[in-house]
């Protein structure tokens, strides 16, 4: 293979290449953006690190500590405070620990008696084998009860997607779920009995899963793999056009036209919707760069045929807003003590939840202060995401007085807004996954990876830029 084209210098395209160049391949990344790492971006200001986007890797597969390793970063990795570990589910208005063990959760006050036992009776359950796609909360209700779904899963569904549990597909947004049912017949006989097969094939489960960081957050990697890529990585270079002829790929971006052997498009479900792709016939040429036509030897015209990407544009993907604040531990009441919490909308507040980012790892904040890093907007309060940076801090300041007893004015700020955050795996999303395979047959040499494909954590997308590479290698 000649060369490969990288659309994307997010964290799954700088993975792709990164492996890609090991393999002795030429790549070019093409970044429309000034910058890499995309929704990944770390700043420190004022003794304080604030993580716009993601706040952890998880370590759900080997694949996560290999790149590390083969990236250099073993020094630079920062694993998180070993008292940092409880994670807190607003209920009563206040945090409540989630319980670590099964005599913790029959013991928490976190669920009512009526919630525990709907969990011990759920290995009875009888699995749906009907074919029929269910919502998260669906499957939630149907295996335990509606307490649990409001009070654990909805939080849960806001911290990992900012989503509805309503409309998100079990199928899709939480597939290790639904195989347990699908393999066990029951989620916890399949964590109980599936937990020697996941180690076997060296996954761990997210919830489980070892969370780590770098020195100087996770702008660290995104910014390490471009170093090795150097010149590979072209910023301020948006991609327009994608023509496929027998002998490869024509790239087009505003000031240059480049032929490639493979694409690789590892950008946003949106911005897909935007590329025109035309595909050549088998046999001919590139077209040039005056015609969307190739003619052959004759003079007989041979058309490009469009892909119709439009479909792609109705992926929803609602305004998240991150606000990272700083006080003094004096004029915060709760410990901070712990990875964060994640707030159920029953409970009423208008943010969705709360990571203690100073808890988890050291130099996030000055000396005698936290660093707290909070969600404002997703599918349950889209238009708030939209307010005034003043409006979003006055609003987080006023529910984390009630939650955390805060008090008195941040002495550190730093808000970012995200208009289209993630990608909701909702209910129907197979059609999108089927269009992307179909895509990739209708136009050998074109491969689409990241998160509106193969999962929308951070670990999902690096794993997914390691296994496109992969595909790339054999083809």
């Amino acid at each position: 293979m000649k060369s490969v084209a990288i659309i994307g210098a997010g964290i799954t395209g700088l993975t792709a290449a990164f492996y890609l160049k090991r393999k002795g391949v030429a790549v070019t990344v093409y970044e429309g953006s000034n910058r890499v790492g995309g929704v990944i971006q770390s700043i420190r200001k004022d003794g304080y690190l604030a993580e716009f986007g993601p706040n952890t890797l998880l370590e759900t597969s080997p694949k996560i500590s290999q790149l590390v390793r083969d990236a250099g970063l073993q020094s630079c990795r920062l694993d998180p405070d070993p008292k940092a570990g409880a994670r807190f589910v607003v209920r009563y208005k206040r945090p409540i620990e989630m319980p670590g063990s099964p005599s913790g959760f029959l013991t928490t006050n976190l669920f009512t008696l009526k919630a525990k036992l709907a969990v011990l009776r759920e290995p009875f359950i009888s699995p749906r084998r009907d074919g029929v796609e269910e919502s998260i909360g669906q499957f939630v209700v149907r295996r335990f009860n509606q307490e649990f779904l409001d009070n654990a899963i909805d939080a849960l569904v806001a911290g990992i997607y900012a989503g509805d549990p309503q409309k998100l597909s079990v199928s899709h947004a939480f597939p290790r779920l639904k195989a347990l049912e699908d393999n066990y017949g029951s989620m916890i006989k399949g964590q109980i009995f599936g937990a020697r097969e996941r180690k076997k094939r060296g996954e761990v489960a997210k919830d489980r899963a070892l969370k780590f960081s770098f020195d100087e957050g996770l702008q660290v990697l995104p910014d390490t793999l471009a170093a090795q890529l150097g010149d590979s990585v072209k910023l301020n270079t948006p991609v327009t056009k994608l023509t496929r002829g027998s002998d490869g790929w024509r790239v087009t971006t505003s000031t240059s036209e480049v032929q490639h052997s493979a694409v690789i498009y590892c950008g946003t479900a949106h911005k897909l919707a935007e590329l025109s792709i035309e595909i050549g016939r088998v046999g001919s040429p590139l077209p040039d760069a005056a015609s969307v036509a190739t003619s052959d030897a004759h003079g007989v015209a041979r058309p490009t045929n469009p892909l119709d990407l439009s479909s792609f544009s109705a992926i929803r993907h609602p305004p998240v807003a991150s606000v990272v604040l700083g006080f003094r531990r004096e004029d915060v009441a709760h410990s901070c003590n712990g990875f964060g919490m994640l707030i159920p909308k029953i409970e009423g507040f208008k943010i969705l939840g709360t990571i203690f980012s100073s808890a988890l790892f050291p130099n996030r904040a000055p000396a005698g202060h936290h660093t707290l890093t909070t969600y404002v907007g997703g599918e349950r309060y889209p238009e708030l995401a939209s307010l005034p940076h003043d409006k979003l801090v006055s609003l987080v300041c006023d529910d984390l007085k009630i939650l955390l007893g805060v008090r008195g004015q941040p002495t550190f700020q730093h808000v970012v807004v995200y208009p289209k955050a993630i990608p909701q795996y909702n209910v129907g999303y197979g059609r999108y996954k089927d269009l992307m395979t179909k895509i990739e047959a209708d136009a050998p040499g074109l491969f689409l990876a990241g998160h509106f494909r193969d999962g929308v954590s951070l670990s999902d997308s690096i794993v997914s830029g390691i296994n496109v590479a992969e595909r790339v290698g054999e083809n």
